[in-house]
């Protein structure tokens, strides 16, 4: 599931898109004139559809009863989270994950309470598209997907176990008939979409290309998680060996 810290994550990238020419042709992006025909879809749909929602949701929703559900989704997603630890051979992590979900699970009624974070067990983000990178299957090109947003071929393809993995999680749980399924997709997208609100008014207000702001901010933001972080790292350095030979390193 995509967790909080992208919003996070676009507010940083806000800069980056705001410098990128619209003309350019990224390699990364071979197949934009598709790309952005599907973004405008997605982009229409949003704001006829599921934004007039999310805000409405938002309005009306108590902020205890709505982190209680932002906390299930999440405890349910963890699943999918320890799946991929362990493809990936991140044994600590899995072992601190397959604790957190047990203790989400019981103590914290089902995951309505994140009791495992403030016991040292902190919430993960793994997916099958990270454990496809994390075993040297480069990006691919970049991806939009219908009513999915930004993607890549790889993540794209990653959909597909993550899926069915979240399916059998599901079933176990008795969420298992075509209504409930479409009820359960239903509340997950809002609740979705309202903790993102705040990163879709910035982006109306920023001037930017929202396409390239959106490109440049999945990308990166998958390279890092790939990387456990070292991405992110190697940019902060480079970017101050570059601001020392600019301005000189401090006495």
């Amino acid at each position: 599931m995509k967790q909080l810290s992208l919003i996070i994550f676009l507010l940083g990238s806000l800069n980056l898109a705001g410098c990128a020419s619209n003309s350019y042709k990224e390699p990364q992006d071979p197949w934009q004139g598709m790309n952005r025909g599907i973004y405008k879809f997605n982009d229409a749909l949003d704001r006829a559809i599921l934004k007039p929602v999310a805000k409405g949701y938002d309005k009306v929703m108590p902020k205890p009863i709505d982190k209680g559900i932002d906390n299930i989704f999440s405890n349910i997603g963890d699943i999918v989270v320890l799946f991929n630890d362990i493809l990936q051979l991140k044994f600590k992590q899995s072992a601190s994950d397959t604790g957190r979900l047990i203790i989400n699970s019981t103590l914290g009624l089902a995951g309505i309470f994140d009791v495992a974070s403030p016991l040292g067990m902190p919430k993960h983000n793994e997916d099958f598209g990270q454990t496809l990178g994390r075993w040297g299957t480069p990006s691919g090109p970049y991806l939009v997907l219908p009513f999915l947003g930004p993607s890549s071929l790889r993540d794209g393809i990653g959909i597909l176990p993550d899926g069915f993995i979240d399916g059998i999680t599901l079933n176990e749980i008795g969420i298992d008939e075509p209504r409930e399924i479409l009820v359960y997709s239903g509340i997950f997208t809002v609740n979705l979409r309202q903790n993102l609100l705040g990163v879709g008014d910035l982006l109306d207000h920023s001037g930017a290309d929202p396409y390239i702001f959106l490109r440049e901010s999945y990308l990166q933001r998958r390279k890092n998680l790939v990387s456990d972080g070292a991405y992110a790292r190697i940019e902060d350095a480079i970017d101050a060996v570059d601001e020392d030979a600019l301005f000189g390193e401090d006495e």
